[in-house]
């Protein structure tokens, strides 16, 4: 155990430095999307009050940090390990040194989790003054980590299948986009009709919404246990793809 973190430790170094390197240009990306959703969803579209006896700020800000986390944790991960393969070649280099599978795939996963948190933590910073309703609570805190782990996988095994930056834009099309904006982030699935709700519930971000939002909520809604099992199993599920193209070389 110790080997391994050491290994992911210089896995990860590389990355963690391009990030102190550019800390501000980062911080304000990883911000800007979230903050713009939060005003335009937020109060722009608002109706009043939602569910529950909600007002709908509080209701779609665990929303946008679970949007948030998907969208920085996925991006940080397949942009940059996407140009050190196809660009740089550098990524071909560390496959060949002596370091364990796992180590590089917690390692190139690194960066994605703390630019995740760190964004969703300075926005529901914000969002604890916006809505009162809010809680910081240790299962938050465990939907989001896993959360941006889990998307941060997916982004390294997207990376590690994409052939050029045009195939990296077009997974983002065809996957990341429609879940941004279906996945119960600014509207509840329960809303919708059966088959709808069938569908979106085979995708992460619609477990990984209603999770974030009943931890940040607990005095109205129940904990989906059920999501929380679904999204170990996407977690785990991601980890294994791309454990599996760095054990077969399939990139």
């Amino acid at each position: 155990m110790t080997n391994l973190l050491r290994q992911t430790y210089h896995v990860a170094w590389g990355d963690l430095m391009f990030m102190r390197h550019n800390f501000w240009n980062i911080l304000i990306m990883s911000l800007m999307s979230p903050i713009l959703y939060l005003i335009a969803f937020g109060y722009g579209l608002r109706t009043g009050s939602a569910e529950l006896g909600l007002s709908y700020v509080a209701f779609v800000i665990p929303g946008i940090v679970a949007l948030s986390s998907l969208n920085t944790s996925f991006s940080a991960t397949s942009t940059r390990l996407n140009v050190q393969r196809l660009y740089y070649k550098s990524f071909d280099e560390m496959t060949i040194c002596p370091l364990s599978l796992h180590a590089i795939v917690l390692g190139k996963s690194t960066l994605g989790v703390v630019r995740g948190l760190l964004a969703c933590g300075l926005l529901y910073i914000l969002g604890l003054t916006l809505a009162p309703e809010l809680q910081v609570t240790p299962l938050f805190v465990i939907c989001v980590v896993m959360n941006c782990a889990m998307f941060s996988f997916l982004g390294v095994a997207a990376a590690l299948i994409a052939k050029s930056h045009q195939s990296m834009a077009t997974f983002n099309s065809l996957v990341i986009l429609p879940m941004t904006f279906l996945c119960g982030t600014f509207f509840s699935v329960s809303s919708l009709p059966a088959i709808f709700q069938a569908v979106l519930y085979c995708l992460p971000l619609t477990h990984s919404s209603e999770c974030i939002r009943a931890a940040a909520l607990p005095g109205y809604y129940e904990f989906p246990w059920v999501s929380l099992i679904v999204m170990i199993a996407f977690m785990t599920l991601f980890y294994g793809i791309t454990w599996w193209l760095l054990k077969n070389k399939k990139m």
